[in-house]
């Protein structure tokens, strides 16, 4: 069995965060080869396997991904599943049952990883600037207060490798984002979506000292799929790195 690497942990006992890059996997090119998407065009077979070599690297045994849509739903997960699934139309996922982990797949998009340890409470966002734009963010924020009574300042957030402010350059960004968002713009047309997303957590009541961002590039880095380097390269066709959130089974007492 494949041995996946991972590019966000936690020490917190009772958690598993973990990002993946695009190796160790089954998949044959241009999805070389740890691709979690079945959207891409790879062979079903192939993802299922790389989901499971996921899952048992996490030692894990349920996944719960989406059919995300850069829109703003929020998918609660209320019971622990008897199957892994995937939902559709959904951008936000949230739950506090163990044993279950919420997945998000992108490729130069963001996953927000959020963890309350005190009401024991997971949340994996997808947010492009699409979601930025709409607030995906803290509608999860709000979601989980309201679900579990998680207070925003006990949260705790991790960023995952994402497009990064040097490759984010949007030339129509008069037409696509808010003038607030120019506070952010690093030089012409690029856009800093890290400290977006910071700044956008800190307005949901997260407190900054508790915002972790990977500050890696995966247009820039080789080691993680991104739809921009392949749009610029060829035709754009990439698989999807993953992000994944967990409760343990049973927290590990340290």
């Amino acid at each position: 069995m494949f041995t996946p690497s991972t590019f966000l942990t936690s020490s917190a006992p009772e958690l598993i965060l973990a990002t993946f890059d695009r190796h160790n996997g089954v998949s044959a090119a241009p999805f070389t080869s740890l691709n979690c998407s079945f959207s891409v065009g790879d062979q079903a077979e192939k993802v299922h396997n790389n989901r499971q070599i996921i899952k048992h690297s996490l030692e894990i045994s349920r996944l719960i991904s989406a059919r995300q849509v850069h829109g703003a739903q929020i998918l609660r997960i209320k019971e622990t599943p008897d199957r892994d699934q995937e939902r559709d139309g959904v951008d936000a996922l949230m739950t506090n049952r163990r044993d279950v982990g919420l997945m998000i797949q992108h490729a130069d998009c963001q996953a927000i990883l959020l963890h309350d340890p005190v009401q024991s409470a997971i949340a994996a966002v997808h947010c492009g600037w699409r979601g930025s734009v709409i607030g995906i963010i803290e509608k999860t924020v709000q979601m989980m207060n309201t679900c579990y009574q998680s207070r925003p300042e006990d949260i705790l957030a991790s960023i995952s490798p994402s497009l990064g402010p040097c490759c984010a350059e949007f030339i129509n960004h008069r037409q696509e984002l808010p003038a607030s968002f120019l506070a952010f713009q690093t030089r012409r047309n690029h856009f800093d979506f890290w400290q977006i997303s910071r700044s956008q957590l800190m307005e949901a009541g997260l407190q900054p000292e508790k915002i972790r961002i990977a500050m890696i590039c995966t247009c820039c880095r080789a080691d993680f799929f991104s739809y921009r380097r392949a749009t610029r390269k060829g035709d754009g066709i990439t698989g999807r790195n993953c992000s994944i959130i967990a409760l343990r089974n049973k927290a590990i007492k340290p």
